[in-house]
């Protein structure tokens, strides 16, 4: 297991201001042992919480280019047909990821190809699961076309979530499972297919990342 680079600075800061609410504890409250030992172990679990949360874990991933790969941990929360207004502006299958604070929150790609749009929205921060979160909430979306078809991929704010992090650009070529991107603490990760496209999971299933195949493409 590795910490993802988004963490870094995070875990750090984490640490010191943990070290420095703890030596204060002990030196002014040192009379109170079992006040002093319970904020230090409350501290502990604390930091272990932060530095799970930002871990890459070492899997085998996933990867065929007729499948879509689940570009994040989760559970699947929606598979309908819906209308996309941003880029396709006509009816697509919806698959969505729910990521909770305890999911590895890195984003890959879910199919190898170009990118033919990245786009950020600012927005509210309804929880993740709301109907509306994928067109109010804080966003970010890409199109990745393999020269058959598109697919969109929504990165989504949760309530807690106040950060989505990015790093595709239009024209960039990209392969299956490497990382597009990562969001902070609670937030969801939208899939747009083609109608009719082949669906391998179910509500409430649990995904992981690079591993699950989400759906098998046509052609």
């Amino acid at each position: 297991m590795t910490i993802h680079r988004e963490g870094t600075a995070t875990i750090a800061l984490t640490f010191a201001v943990l070290a420095l609410l703890n030596i204060a504890v002990f030196y002014f409250l040192f009379d109170t042992p079992v006040l002093c030992y319970t904020l230090l172990g409350i501290s502990i679990v604390f930091f272990l919480f932060i530095v799970s949360f930002f871990r890459i874990p070492s899997r085998e991933m996933k990867f065929d280019e007729r499948q879509v790969i689940a570009p994040a941990d989760g559970k699947i929360v929606v598979i309908e047909e819906t209308y996309e207004p941003e880029y396709f502006k006509d009816k697509r299958l919806q698959v969505s990821i729910f990521m909770s604070p305890a999911n590895v929150h890195v984003n890959r790609n879910p199919i190898s190809g170009s990118v033919k749009l990245s786009q950020y929205h600012a927005g509210k921060y309804l929880v993740a699961w709301h109907p509306k979160a994928s067109t109010e909430n804080e966003r970010h979306t890409v199109v990745i076309g393999n020269g058959k078809t598109d697919i969109l991929v929504r990165q989504i704010a949760g309530a807690l979530a106040r950060r989505i992090v990015n790093y595709l650009k239009p024209g960039m070529d990209v392969k299956q499972n490497t990382e597009m991107g990562f969001i902070k603490f609670g937030s969801r990760v939208d899939l747009y297919l083609p109608v009719g496209t082949k669906v391998n999971v179910n509500l409430e299933q649990i995904v992981r990342g690079g591993q699950t195949v989400i759906a098998e493409l046509a052609g």
